[in-house]
């Protein structure tokens, strides 16, 4: 009882009591000498931020930094982006996954072109195609340093522990909730390194899995810590169970080429890119050897994919010869680019390995 009713009176306090100014403080004096050093942090370019929101909406941050720096390096802003030719963009962009993100880039880029500038304000960046509430809040506060506060899963984690808050973060109440917590505990002054430092909090500090709460900046205000409830906080529904699904490519290679199906342009899922062919494609390939096999996880399905080496079919249906030397130049889907590593690895196909 008296655990529960500490952990109460921090949550007042901090909200109602004037403590919000130290939390600010705390955790931007913190976050100014402990962040990470990332390519994104260097600019204030909206340009460059927003690129950068758009792939760790669903890429780890580790992952995206090479994707990130190979991405401005040719398309340095968003009239290069416009003008890029769709094909150039998808091979940048191979390997992240969920390229219709990299499609409402191109729109978005076009659409700056017509007005001439980078939107400046939260609506108009809101309004962009892919781009998101929490998107438009880091954008707007750390490219123009606009009062948004941004709200992602580090941010529910750090406010329902300062808060000692177990309402659903994945309900309509609790995302309400937390906006608006988020939004009384921004830093008016500094608001994109405020949304920097909470994030920055959530991803290296208030970790999911045992949170290192002696090296927070705001433990002596975190009601949770009090309570000793943070392991159990945030509150979050069960996702739905993964699928699991097994499924076979083939490698059919002959005189310096490789059989590739490209996905239609109006396709609901990747259109443009590349594929190995399946038995959907060709029916079932004579298999000369077991190359080696991979996971690849799409939303809810878990798939196991065999890459098999084939002879060539008497029919190729929606398929191609492609160049091995071309391979290098084409949007190849994850699931082709996961098979061809392991095609190179096996050390069969010379051709392959000299074309990579």
């Amino acid at each position: 009882m008296i655990g529960h009713f500490a952990a109460e009176r921090t949550a007042f306090v901090v909200i109602q009591q004037g403590l919000i100014p130290e939390f600010q403080a705390s955790l931007l004096t913190w976050y100014r000498s402990a962040k990470r050093d990332l390519p994104w942090r260097r600019s204030r370019d909206p340009y460059a931020i927003w690129v950068s929101e758009i792939m760790l909406q669903q890429t780890r941050v580790a992952a995206a930094i090479p994707y990130y720096k190979r991405f401005l390096a040719r398309f340095p802003d968003f009239a290069a982006l416009a003008a890029a030719p769709e094909s150039d963009l998808l091979s940048h962009w191979a390997g992240l996954g969920y390229y219709y993100r990299a499609r409402n880039l191109q729109k978005a880029a076009r659409l700056m072109v017509e007005t001439g500038d980078f939107p400046r304000s939260y609506a108009a960046i809101r309004s962009l195609p892919g781009v998101g509430e929490y998107t438009a809040a880091a954008v707007a506060s750390i490219g123009f340093n606009l009062p948004h506060a941004v709200l992602d899963g580090n941010v529910f984690r750090v406010i329902s522990r300062v808060m000692n808050d177990a309402t659903d973060i994945s309900s309509l109440t609790g995302k309400r909730r937390f906006a608006e917590i988020a939004g009384r505990l921004l830093n008016p002054h500094h608001p994109g390194e405020h949304n920097q430092a909470i994030m920055e909090l959530g991803a290296t500090v208030c970790l999911p899995r045992s949170p290192q709460c002696l090296a927070c900046p705001v433990n002596s205000l975190c009601a949770a810590r009090v309570a000793g409830s943070q392991a159990n906080l945030p509150v979050k529904r069960k996702t739905v169970r993964t699928l699991e699904a097994h499924r076979t490519v083939y490698w059919i290679e002959q005189q310096g080429q490789v059989l590739l199906w490209q996905r239609k342009a109006g396709s609901r899922l990747m259109p443009g890119f590349w594929e190995l062919p399946e038995t959907e494609q060709i029916g079932q390939a004579e298999a000369i050897a077991k190359l080696g096999s991979f996971r690849h996880g799409i939303t809810f399905h878990d798939y196991r994919f065999d890459v098999i080496h084939a002879a060539a079919p008497a029919g190729i249906g929606p398929c191609r010869w492609v160049g091995l030397s071309e391979l290098a130049k084409l949007p190849l889907s994850t699931v082709a680019r996961k098979a061809y590593s392991i095609v190179v690895k096996a050390g069969v196909f010379h051709a392959a390995a000299a074309a990579r």
